[in-house]
């Protein structure tokens, strides 16, 4: 088995080896994943933080040994805190680096940070303030910054920054956590997912008090739930269907 780290501020992950497949979700600085196959310039990964799976480009990370993959869990980890942080490397370059970023493993690879850091279990009351940070986001399907976002990838970043993990797609997170009977049971930062005509779950949000409800839909954005579901004040209609809500802390 072979083990690497994202050296860059963010690297997309792919659904084939191939530039114009879909981007299933992104690496972000400082994570680290196995390597479970590499053919010609692209290696099949397996992300250590949620499992989840796909392509990179070789040329856009770095190969450590099985001793440093393992590190970093044998500590908490130290995420930036700010929109966007730098870094500076050895040669005092810097290195833009976006919210969510990794830090445990920035002095291997020889760059220095001095910027906000979160890091250990906050308050579920807490939740809520972290979403808003992603306030106005644009959504892009495998986003995981504020720069560009999906629903799946915008929960699990939320409640990793205040220490919960979270599986990478909706479907995945829904077989997470507590089923909740009533909307009137739920709390702020409880996730609520939506299902399509087939009954699939495709999408997921943070419950808000009084009915309100932060997800991805264009952009990071605020409406009212009910429940049938997400009602769009600009369309003037529901746009997502209420599935189930979930109580994960």
């Amino acid at each position: 088995m072979q083990y690497g780290i994202c050296n860059l501020s963010i690297v997309p992950v792919r659904l084939q080896p191939e530039d114009a497949t879909e981007m299933v979700t992104q690496l972000l600085y400082g994570e680290h994943f196995k390597i479970l196959e590499e053919r010609g310039k692209w290696s099949r990964i397996r992300i250590a933080s949620d499992s989840c799976e796909g392509w990179v480009d070789n040329r856009q990370y770095l190969k450590i040994e099985e001793t440093a993959f393992y590190e970093p869990n044998d500590s908490k980890p130290f995420y930036s805190a700010g929109l966007i942080e730098y870094l500076i490397d050895e040669n005092s370059n810097l290195i833009a680096i976006p919210l969510g970023s990794v830090l445990n493993y920035a002095h291997h690879l020889k760059h220095s940070h001095d910027g906000a850091v979160i890091s250990g279990i906050k308050e579920k009351s807490n939740l809520i303030p972290m979403a808003l940070l992603y306030l106005n986001a644009p959504s892009i399907w495998g986003g995981k910054t504020p720069f560009g976002i999906d629903c799946s990838g915008f929960t699990q970043m939320v409640y990793m920054l205040n220490g919960y993990s979270l599986l990478r797609n909706s479907a995945q997170q829904a077989t997470q956590g507590e089923a909740l009977s009533f909307i009137e049971e739920s709390e702020p930062g409880d996730l609520a997912f939506f299902d399509n005509a087939e009954g699939i779950i495709t999408h997921v949000g943070l419950m808000m008090k009084d009915n309100y409800i932060i997800h991805v839909h264009g952009k990071v954005r605020i409406d009212r739930i009910d429940h049938s579901g997400i009602f769009n004040t600009d369309l003037n209609r529901h746009t997502h269907q209420l599935r189930v809500i979930k109580k994960i802390i």
